[in-house]
């Protein structure tokens, strides 16, 4: 099993690029990980959402190939840690070979992309940054694949 991890625009926080590149080495020493940041839609007031969001569309379709597709989605299914892990497992046994995370940009993700997914996933119920709910993503996956390979991870 490999995952990717997708969103629009680059991580400008410096603090945030360092806590990325933690944790993408972290899963990376477990299973292949990689981030791919697309363009993010620019030039236009916050008025324009659909069509931001339409644009940053175009440029994460681009990498979904037969992927397995999460989506990132304040009203998606929560899961705990181990309900993650789990996922992971089934993954690794079954067909999928790629499993795909989608983050949308500031103003979230294009309609088609959430229609498209194979599971919307909520961190929480609350609303984060899109750069914090990078990190938070990353550490659960590896929280999750940690659990799934029977390693200790701190609670």
């Amino acid at each position: 099993m490999n995952i990717k991890i997708l969103w629009p625009g680059k991580t400008k926080t410096a603090a945030v690029r360092e806590l990325q590149e933690f944790y993408l080495k972290r899963i990376r020493a477990l299973v292949p990980c990689e981030i791919i940041e697309t363009a993010a839609a620019r030039g236009l007031e916050e008025r324009f959402g659909e069509k931001i969001k339409e644009i940053e569309a175009g440029g994460l379709e681009k990498h979904f190939k037969d992927d397995y597709i999460v989506c990132l989605f304040d009203e998606g299914r929560e899961m705990s840690s181990k309900e993650l892990a789990r996922f992971f497992e089934e993954c690794a046994v079954g067909p999928v070979r790629t499993v795909t995370f989608v983050l949308g940009g500031f103003l979230g993700l294009a309609q088609r992309i959430l229609e498209r997914a194979d599971l919307r996933l909520s961190l929480s119920r609350m609303t984060l940054s899109h750069e914090l709910v990078r990190i938070v993503l990353m550490e659960q996956i590896y929280r999750s694949i940690s659990i799934m390979k029977g390693r200790q991870y701190a609670k």
